[in-house]
């Protein structure tokens, strides 16, 4: 399912819940290690790629419940607004607001379907491609496959979560590296 852009909905989810879900997205597409370890350019491009795949991941996740349509338009509306916030801090002209939403809709489209199809496909290297065309813009990036498993750990950290816990806006991500396991050298 595909949320449109254009349209602003009164949804039954409280604007605290999308608040706290957008907020916990945010607060994961700015995750130091990302940029540090999985070496995601550390600009307002790739600050926005995080946000983006973040974004997709909750809205998959949305997929699975029957909430999908509601809450996913809620939170995409919720990501219209701060982007539009965000280009008028950053000295965008009212006239260039509209042209920009419309970039940011093509790439959060785009991503989406990339991301997707390459799940689709399966195996690990699809997805370590799609990130590197899209994260890495384009570039073969030796941490690509650290951040490919992430998205997986994500994905799976979300399937496992509570459907009711998840509409209550309180989300959790993994942590941007895997963690060694017991008794590992480090």
């Amino acid at each position: 399912m595909l949320w449109p852009f254009n349209r602003l909905t009164t949804s039954p989810a409280s604007r605290g819940t999308i608040g706290a879900i957008y907020g916990a997205i945010v607060a994961q597409a700015r995750t130091p290690a990302f940029y540090t370890d999985l070496a995601v350019p550390d600009t307002l491009a790739g600050r926005l790629d995080m946000v983006i795949l973040h974004l997709w991941l909750m809205l998959r996740r949305l997929r699975a419940t029957g909430d999908s349509d509601q809450l996913g338009q809620a939170l995409i509306d919720h990501f219209c607004s701060d982007m539009d916030d965000n280009l008028r801090e950053l000295g965008t002209s009212d006239l260039k607001v509209p042209k920009k939403l419309l970039e940011f809709n093509e790439a959060f489209y785009g991503r989406a379907r990339a991301y997707d199809e390459a799940l689709a496909a399966g195996g690990d290297e699809p997805l370590v491609a799609a990130l590197e065309r899209n994260v890495y813009n384009g570039q073969r990036v030796a941490a690509a496959p650290g951040l490919a498993r992430y998205v997986m750990r994500a994905i799976v950290t979300l399937e496992g979560a509570d459907t009711a816990t998840l509409g209550r806006g309180d989300l959790r991500f993994p942590p941007p590296l895997e963690s060694p396991v017991k008794g590992d050298a480090a």
